[in-house]
């Protein structure tokens, strides 16, 4: 439930106190100042534990602790950055198709950015544009933290690798974006279409 602000104060007066404009009926008065005085300061001290109540009740609300399971775009990232490095690396074994093999580590580089977008889309962006924590168990072993797959850094080193053997990974990525795009719906299956497009034009056209 949103919390409710309180209305400004009106003119004259601050938080809802009013003002005394006329201190000089008090002088003669020796206990009218003190009186005031103290009302203030319980007043400013009420105010203060209220707000300190209020930001540890935003900050203990705002920690998510579930552990969620893995995004199923989150694979399909790894797979995308693993292909353009792969790419890049095959340069050193087939320079006469440097423009080629520059052209599909670009283009999977971009896959791999837009289904991070989608990703962190779905986590949600704070307003300074950065993600809140989301704990995403590993398939593999549980995990108290994110996992290398749904973060996108499960990225292997990568030995150069053939054309033909690009190929072929480019093959298999096409085949499981295709086959993701069958369970998606809505935007996430476009973008697994047209990722999975991309991978057979990248095999069966510029490694030809």
């Amino acid at each position: 439930m949103p919390i409710r602000l309180p209305a400004p104060p009106r003119a004259g007066c601050t938080s809802g106190i009013p003002i005394d404009r006329h201190p000089s009926q008090h002088r003669d008065v020796g206990v009218g100042r003190p009186n005031i005085v103290d009302r203030r300061t319980a007043l400013r001290l009420a105010g203060g534990t209220t707000v300190g109540a209020l930001t540890i009740g935003a900050v203990s609300g705002c920690t998510d602790k579930t552990v969620y399971e893995p995004d199923p775009l989150a694979a399909q990232e790894v797979l995308a950055r693993a292909d353009a490095a792969a790419a890049t690396a095959a340069i050193a074994l087939a320079p006469q198709q440097h423009a080629a093999l520059t052209a599909i580590a670009g283009e999977r580089t971009a896959h791999a950015d837009a289904l991070r977008a989608e990703i962190n889309r779905v986590i949600g962006v704070y307003g300074d544009g950065t993600t809140p924590i989301h704990r995403t168990r590993d398939r593999a072993t549980p995990a108290s933290g994110p996992s290398p797959a749904a973060s996108g850094t499960a990225v292997p080193p990568t030995a150069p690798p053939s054309v033909d053997e690009l190929r072929a990974r480019l093959a298999k990525s096409q085949q499981s974006a295709g086959d993701l795009a069958r369970t998606q719906s809505g935007y996430r299956a476009g973008l697994l279409a047209s990722i999975s497009a991309s991978c057979a034009a990248q095999a069966g056209v510029l490694l030809a």
